[in-house]
């Protein structure tokens, strides 16, 4: 079998696990979330252990099953929030060239850094968001049909809640930037994730093209991270679609900042006899008080120095 056939094989695999995840995920079950986030994993290895063609019939192959299973709307939700990143992360993962035209040794290869994969993890998850807030028509409408269905819900078990007219409407507005920036997070982190995951599975088959990465020492945003959070800020002041942009790249590139944040808490914490009773009591607080997101956040802007993995050998393309 060539491995031009091979690559149409396991990409079809990979498109039909995908499309599986995906629409098993569009059942209410408690694994949805779950399931919603192992959906980029097989484009991913496919990607990362095989070839570009593999993880683009992949993407073609869930997004057909997608269609016909449920319809044309879903499957291009599916192809522009998680399969296609999916497929882009994976091509990029494997882009190197020679070290010594970035200033590394001679006859080393460099590949493509880890801060910049995150960056554009960051970047695909703000177009797809956007492109899917603009296909929906998100806004104050469906935020308020969205709210009305969730505290209908809550008094069903609580008869007691019986929200003001101001109270609705303050809910409703928090929602309405609340959720974009939530929704942005939460997809940067899952498909950050699926890529470290994959990475990991590709290497174990031994078929990774890419040596294992020091993230902690490695995952830093670069500066165009922090040019679009400042844009994302500004445009947070204004209103209508300008204004839910905004707040999606707060989202999408904030929290970038804030696992950089953690990354280098986990590398200069590396050797101390307290290294896990610190990291567990930072992970906790976060989880519990929310508060200190504000501290990774300001440590990973702090800190924006790109580091490449280097090694001795390795395919020539730039990126």
């Amino acid at each position: 079998m060539t491995q031009q056939s091979t690559s149409l094989l396991v990409g079809l695999l990979a498109g039909v696990s995908a499309a599986f995840l995906l629409v098993s995920a569009g059942s209410p079950s408690s694994l949805s979330f779950f399931l919603f986030a192992a959906a980029a994993l097989p484009v991913l290895i496919a990607g990362l252990g095989w070839s570009n063609l593999a993880s683009i019939v992949a993407v073609g192959c869930a997004m057909t099953i997608i269609g016909v299973a449920t319809t044309p709307q879903s499957a291009l939700v599916s192809a522009v929030t998680t399969l296609a990143p999916a497929a882009w992360i994976a091509h990029l993962s494997n882009l190197a060239r020679p070290a010594e035209e970035v200033g590394g040794p001679e006859g080393a290869v460099a590949w493509y850094p880890v801060s910049d994969i995150f960056m554009n993890i960051s970047a695909c998850v703000c177009v797809g968001l956007v492109a899917v807030g603009l296909a929906t028509g998100y806004g104050p409408d469906f935020v308020g049909e969205l709210v009305d269905v969730f505290v209908a819900t809550i008094k069903d078990s609580n008869a007691d809640y019986q929200p003001t007219a101001e109270g609705m409407e303050e809910m409703k507005t928090f929602f309405l930037f609340a959720l974009p920036a939530i929704q942005a997070a939460m997809w940067v982190l899952i498909l950050f994730a699926g890529w470290y995951v994959a990475s990991a599975i590709v290497r174990l088959s031994g078929r990774s093209k890419r040596p294992k990465d020091d993230v902690p020492s490695q995952l830093r945003m670069p500066r165009l991270g922090a040019i679009a959070l400042t844009a994302g800020v500004v445009m947070s002041f204004f209103g209508g679609g300008i204004g839910l942009i905004g707040w999606t790249l707060i989202g999408a590139f904030g929290i970038g900042f804030v696992v950089a944040g953690f990354a280098i808490v986990h590398h200069r914490t590396r050797g101390k006899p307290a290294r896990g009773l610190l990291l567990w009591t930072a992970y906790l607080s976060t989880v519990i008080f929310t508060i200190p997101i504000g501290f990774f956040l300001f440590l990973g802007l702090f800190d924006t120095a790109r580091t490449l993995t280097v090694t001795g050998s390795g395919p020539k393309s730039k990126p």
